[in-house]
């Protein structure tokens, strides 16, 4: 892989991770727009963390984490560039996410939408098990799979 690195989003960061989520299935399918990632990222999302991969300088992924989710955090966003695909960008950015969470939590959770084969391979490949569908839940006729993945149950039996 060429220079590529993992970093905590900065606010010059909001114009090329619009451009790269504007521009990318799933969320093109799904309906979002420049307008709807403007409001979701400029200014820098309030209460998540949020991280960029960069490869060769440019942001290449982009990763949006709400803490205390159920019994763990979500990972409400992974988007890979176009043009960075098929480079191990995603699978970097993950377990970036990963080892972050698995720190403070034992549960990471995501959805992928179902149609997106490609992305529901990928997370099965990182460990993560299909929960199950919630129909109809952003766009009519099309479900997001709830996924999950652990590190171990939260409680210990007494």
């Amino acid at each position: 892989m060429n220079d590529s690195r993992i970093r905590t989003m900065r606010a010059e960061d909001c114009a090329e991770v619009v451009q790269l989520l504007s521009q990318s299935d799933p969320w093109k399918t799904l309906g979002y727009t420049i307008a709807d990632w403007n409001r979701i990222f400029c200014p820098l999302p309030q209460g998540r963390d949020s991280y960029v991969a960069e490869l060769d300088g440019r942001v290449a992924g982009v990763a949006l984490v709400k803490q205390k989710f159920l019994l763990g955090d979500y990972l409400e966003l992974l988007g890979v560039a176009e043009w960075a695909r098929h480079k191990g960008i995603g699978s970097l950015l993950l377990k970036h996410v990963e080892q972050l969470v698995f720190e403070r939590t034992k549960n990471l959770f995501a959805c992928v939408s179902d149609f997106n084969q490609a992305a529901r391979d990928f997370y099965k490949k990182q460990g993560y098990q299909e929960i199950g569908p919630m129909p109809n839940f952003l766009i009519p006729g099309s479900a997001e799979i709830f996924l999950r993945k652990t590190a171990g149950p939260t409680r210990k039996t007494p």
